[in-house]
């Protein structure tokens, strides 16, 4: 499936609590399943800039890009996804946009609730490079 990206996302660490914790957001199509944000890359626009959107759009944070992380290949009920993922830093929260719920997961409570092993992978790499 390689080929151009579609899609990016940020996976935003916080760590002015006890312990770091991974920013989560619900599923649009399964609001019971926790997910990192990420969306559409837009015409004219860079996959950063896509991530910081993306991550502001659907859990009403404000973060900023440390670093790539990974891009992952993957098929959805739409079809096949191409994804840029940034490790990010969380820097002030609103609102959640479109209709979704926001979490913040340490690293056990995301391993445990997170379910798509992708998703899993990508938590664990930005726990990994920020201890």
């Amino acid at each position: 499936m390689s080929g151009n990206l579609t899609h990016a996302g940020g996976v935003v660490i916080r760590t002015d609590g006890d312990a770091p914790r991974v920013l989560v957001v619900s599923a649009k199509r399964s609001p019971d399943e926790w997910v990192l944000p990420k969306g559409h890359i837009e015409a004219n626009e860079k996959a950063r800039e896509t991530a910081v959107r993306e991550v502001l759009e659907e859990s009403g944070v404000e973060a900023v890009v440390e670093d790539k992380l990974s891009t992952e290949e993957f098929t959805t009920s739409r079809g096949d996804v191409r994804a840029k993922f940034f490790l990010m830093t969380f820097v002030r929260e609103g609102s959640p946009g479109e209709g979704r719920r926001r979490g913040w997961l340490t690293a056990d409570q995301a391993d445990a609730e997170v379910t798509f092993p992708v998703m899993k992978s990508l938590i664990a790499r930005a726990f990994a490079r920020c201890s």
